[in-house]
């Protein structure tokens, strides 16, 4: 409790008693990269007050949603006395509207697919190559039955697979928001950072990346270019990003992943794009820390220590738990 209590100081002041006529609810339904199964990475993002949101990601699910209740995520959510479902039940067949799904691994995908047979209909949105995967991998009739509305027969249509052209914002369906997707690099394979919007503001989920040095790509140096307007007209209310390991891990053993120093490194180049000072108290919510098996400081002390030292963008970071919410 005192790491979330440090990390969450610089924003307390803006969270506690001001009622929100803009901007947005975020719950971390899943926290955790690699192999804390029921807590792997999902966030639900909604305009704050609306309840209608879509989840960036969906390693965890039912779980997440489980854990958020309990932490009092949803106190304002009011399920029907005429409906048949418990407040989780709801959460997930009426206010989940949709999933943006990064790429195609399980860690990234394994609540939704537990939670389809109970799930209500409802879009996934992802880039063509992720869409293409989750229908040959997962909804096949031989890892599980097909959920989708493409591939092999019978299509059972839960879930509309929705392609996504990169750069392009597109709407999400039932919601007050609209999503552009951009590739990421994900050591060979294509991941996704998604811009969620809702009218002017916006927040930034990234999917697993890899430093555009390490990568060879160009990929988030493109997004910095691409968000730099809200960045400067303090648009952007939140990112949310990956950092998997600590910094004495090799570069050549990062796997598509991050460490503090890369996303310090990227996040200065932002800085450069719109002007010095531009990123102070921009909350960066820390995504996919794998979970240690090791004894020793957890990888969440570690990791915010290693951020912390050399915040010189002056960016706020936090360091998330299942359930935990926030409006930005």
């Amino acid at each position: 409790m005192k790491r979330i209590t440090l990390a969450l100081c610089s924003i307390s002041l803006s969270l506690s008693g001001v009622a929100h006529a803009a901007g947005f609810d975020i719950v971390t339904l899943g926290a955790r990269g690699g192999i804390e199964d029921g807590n792997l990475s999902a966030f639900l993002i909604s305009p704050a007050g609306d309840p209608r949101g879509v989840t960036c990601d969906a390693g965890a699910l039912v779980n997440g949603l489980k854990a958020a209740d309990g932490k009092g995520a949803f106190d304002n959510v009011t399920v029907p006395a005429d409906s048949d479902y418990t407040r989780i039940g709801y959460m997930l067949t009426e206010n989940v509207k949709g999933y943006l799904i990064s790429h195609a691994h399980m860690d990234h995908i394994a609540g939704l697919i537990a939670a389809s047979p109970d799930d209500s209909k409802k879009p996934i949105y992802g880039l063509p190559s992720v869409n293409a995967d989750i229908e040959t991998t997962y909804f096949n009739w031989d890892a599980w039955p097909n959920f989708g509305d493409r591939g092999k027969a019978p299509q059972l249509k839960k879930y509309a697979l929705t392609d996504l052209k990169a750069g392009e914002k597109t709407g999400l369906a039932n919601t007050a928001m609209g999503v552009t997707a951009y590739p990421l690099a994900h050591s060979g394979v294509e991941s996704t950072a998604f811009l969620v919007e809702s009218g002017d503001e916006a927040v930034l989920c990234f999917g697993d990346t890899g430093p555009d040095d390490v990568e060879k790509s160009t990929a988030i140096g493109d997004i910095w270019t691409a968000i730099a307007g809200k960045v400067r007209d303090k648009k952007l209310k939140a990112v949310i990003v990956e950092v998997s390991y600590v910094n004495t891990q090799p570069d050549k053993f990062l796997f598509g992943h991050l460490t503090p120093a890369w996303l310090l490194k990227s996040l200065r180049g932002l800085e450069e794009k719109v002007g010095k000072g531009s990123l102070k108290d921009l909350p960066v919510i820390i995504s996919h820390i794998k979970y240690s098996l090791k004894k020793g400081e957890s990888p969440q002390d570690a990791i915010l220590k290693e951020l912390q030292a050399d915040n010189d963008v002056g960016a706020s970071f936090i360091i998330p738990e299942q359930g935990m919410k926030w409006t930005f």
